[in-house]
């Protein structure tokens, strides 16, 4: 077989990933990696990926789909046929990483698990995506993101004081679990590189999720307490929180004394910072209540604006609430870059997201929108020498 060449710029230039994952967890780890320069090899099912049925749709074309599958190579496989299990064996073989997110133990039964391909490739990064890991009681659960929601901790924290417990709007489980497994890949190739040996990594969501519950965990290791439900302020910090404007609502976060004795003096209640009630963030968190009307009734008195820029003035952390399409199409965003257009198939140019970090001043992005389906399997085939195998 001939030796692959890079293919792309980018810190992760030359660095080849086979993504044997669906809908979104596994694809958004990859596109992150994409963004970065590595070459993704997707692996469909002739059906393609789930998310290329699920809408929003524009022009026939999924927006979930696309924009977490942005720069990457679509092949087509069947894996319950021997022969295209044979393919797909080849190019792990061949590959720097596998990314796979089947319920435990399937990779292995298709011959694509991670003791068989680093048996023929130990350099090979391998990282399994799981509701609940590789291994422990609950391995076999299936696990969507509202179940790790729920069983993290996340949801019982999350809701109005007094209210039911909540999700949050997106598929944050997913997501971290996405991230922290781009994370761990790359640690992986560099330990690779100083001893030769790559790794097999276990990324649970419900692992990650729980790990993100840095306030919860301080309530429950170290005051001994469960978090409680209490909306839009912080459970510990106070002011912290949302309050109301005569046009909507302006955030206030204050975290310190000096920072409240500003906010006091501000709102005309410079007494309130010598008030015992409101000595501390833990009393002010105390007596919250009372502190919120003190706040209100000069807030109640301001629209949205102009508390921000009152708050701002006094150099004190505010905002308003902003929608996505206000978050999106703003003067900072526009410089800041959040949003690109990539090239598409069928869309022409395709709205995404990409990473969010720069380097050396630059944001990197994949160069291209999410592919066709099966659009690339000659190209790849051809890539790893497999051109007679179809």
């Amino acid at each position: 077989m001939p030796e692959l060449t890079p293919v792309s710029t980018g810190p992760l230039a030359g660095i080849k990933v086979l993504d044997l994952s669906r809908v979104l967890a596994g694809p958004y780890c990859t596109a992150l990696l994409a963004d970065l320069g590595a070459e993704i090899i997707k692996l469909e099912p002739p059906s393609g990926d789930d998310y290329r049925h699920i809408g929003p749709f524009l022009k026939g074309e999924s927006a979930l789909f696309t924009l977490n599958n942005r720069g990457k190579k679509s092949l087509v496989l069947d894996l319950k046929k021997p022969e295209d299990q044979a393919i797909a064996r080849a190019i792990a073989a061949r590959v720097d990483v596998v990314v796979e997110n089947f319920r435990p133990g399937v990779a292995a039964r298709l011959g694509l698990g991670p003791e068989e391909l680093r048996t023929v490739n130990p350099r090979l990064v391998y990282c399994s995506i799981s509701g609940f890991g590789q291994a422990g009681p609950f391995k076999d659960l299936p696990a969507y993101d509202l179940v790790v929601q729920a069983m993290s901790g996340l949801m019982a924290g999350t809701g109005e004081e007094g209210g039911a417990p909540l999700k949050t709007g997106e598929s944050i489980a997913d997501l971290i679990a996405g991230l922290f497994a781009s994370w761990s890949i790359m640690a992986a190739l560099v330990q690779r590189d100083r001893t030769g040996q790559g790794a097999t990594l276990d990324v649970a969501m419900y692992d990650a999720l729980f790990s993100m519950l840095t306030t919860s965990h301080a309530l429950h290791l170290y005051a001994g307490m469960l978090p409680k439900r209490v909306g839009n302020r912080h459970p510990l910090s106070t002011p912290f929180g949302c309050f109301a404007t005569t046009d909507g609502q302006v955030v206030i976060a204050v975290l310190n004394g000096k920072q409240f004795s500003a906010l006091a003096t501000l709102i005309g209640a410079p007494e309130a910072a010598a008030d015992p009630r409101f000595a501390t963030d833990e009393s002010r968190t105390a007596h919250e209540p009372a502190l919120k009307a003190l706040i209100e009734a000069w807030s109640k008195t301001l629209t949205t604006e102009e508390a921000v820029a009152a708050l701002a003035g006094a150099g004190l952390p505010a905002a308003p609430i902003w929608d996505i399409a206000k978050a999106a199409d703003n003067e900072h965003s526009a410089a800041r870059g959040l949003v690109s257009h990539l090239p598409h198939p069928v869309l022409g140019l395709a709205p995404t997201i990409g990473q969010p970090v720069r380097f050396d001043g630059e944001k990197p992005v994949a160069a291209t929108s999410a592919p066709r389906l099966g659009g690339d399997i000659d190209t790849i085939l051809r890539e790893f020498g497999l051109e007679e195998t179809r």
